[in-house]
């Protein structure tokens, strides 16, 4: 791994964070520099299955952070010869079924979460599995959004897939509640809310959860030698999720924007993000 390539990723990941919207500057200074480079390797040249876990259940539907990232790297990775597969409990899981291949997670059949996972990973036999924006378990066993409120009774088990693994596990999150940030436990202390407690191999934090998935695709334009970035269209699939029903995270209203945040602000990122990949002298050969 090139000093050029670290280097390229710690300035992707204080991309991500700039805006500290959450504290996960400070969840960041917890994690080994080079962590947005090591995920972005776990999925390079897959060819099998690749799960991504989305969804967040708010009020009775979902909001839009999580699936836009989970949208555009499913797109990325089938574009380069995956078979991406969005994995989610209802509403969602029906939304998208018509577009993207899916799997569904039952909500509220948690007794039978780890045969769920089992199963379907016998099925899939998964190259990688990324979490983005999926709750994770806490220590008691429940799920709890940002405002601290359980929502266990509405939330389907994604923890299952990622600790029965046998393969590369990434998560992706900016709140501390999420699935992967029990990598992260020490740092979570100092935040208010209830951490989740399932880990993973990689995590990227991000001030919206949605533009980790842009670091990850940063690395696999570089490796392709394609902007792949220019490829992405957030505002695109806001209004795809928009008139399935999703909701803002922060607002909890029907309305093209991601945590309270303008779509801009999304396109921002990934102008600076593909600004800094011009200017990089990395090159596939340096890894």
């Amino acid at each position: 791994m090139s000093t050029d390539l670290l280097s390229l990723s710690h300035s992707i990941e204080n991309i991500l964070v700039a805006r500290n919207l959450r504290g996960m500057q400070a969840v960041q200074s917890a994690l080994t520099p080079g962590y947005c480079l090591r995920a972005a390797q776990l999925l390079r040249n897959k060819t099998g299955h690749i799960l991504i876990g989305t969804g967040f259940p708010v009020v009775d539907t979902f909001e839009t952070d999580g699936p836009v990232g989970a949208i555009a790297l499913y797109e990325t990775l089938a574009y380069l010869g995956a078979k991406p597969v969005i994995v989610c409990g209802q509403p969602i899981v029906g939304a998208l079924a018509d577009q993207y291949r899916t799997h569904e997670i039952k909500v509220g059949e948690h007794n039978q979460r780890e045969a769920e996972a089992k199963q379907a990973l016998a099925h899939y036999n998964p190259d990688a599995i990324i979490s983005i924006e999926r709750p994770g378990q806490a220590a008691d066993g429940g799920y709890y959004n940002m405002r601290g409120e359980d929502i266990s009774a509405r939330t389907a088990c994604f923890d299952s897939f990622i600790t029965q693994a046998q393969c590369p596990t990434i998560g992706i999150g900016d709140g501390g509640n999420e699935i992967g940030m029990g990598k992260v436990s020490a740092a979570l202390q100092a935040l208010n809310i209830v951490p989740a407690v399932t880990s993973c191999d990689e995590l990227l934090v991000a001030d919206v959860s949605n533009w980790g998935a842009y670091g990850l695709i940063a690395f696999l334009s570089l490796w392709h030698n394609e902007d792949l970035l220019g490829r992405i269209d957030p505002l695109t699939i806001l209004n795809y999720l928009s008139k399935l029903g999703s909701v803002d995270g922060v607002t909890r209203i029907n309305e093209l924007t991601e945590d309270g945040l303008t779509p801009s602000e999304g396109l921002a990122v990934i102008a600076e993000i593909r600004h800094t990949m011009r200017f990089s002298e990395a090159t596939e050969s340096e890894c």
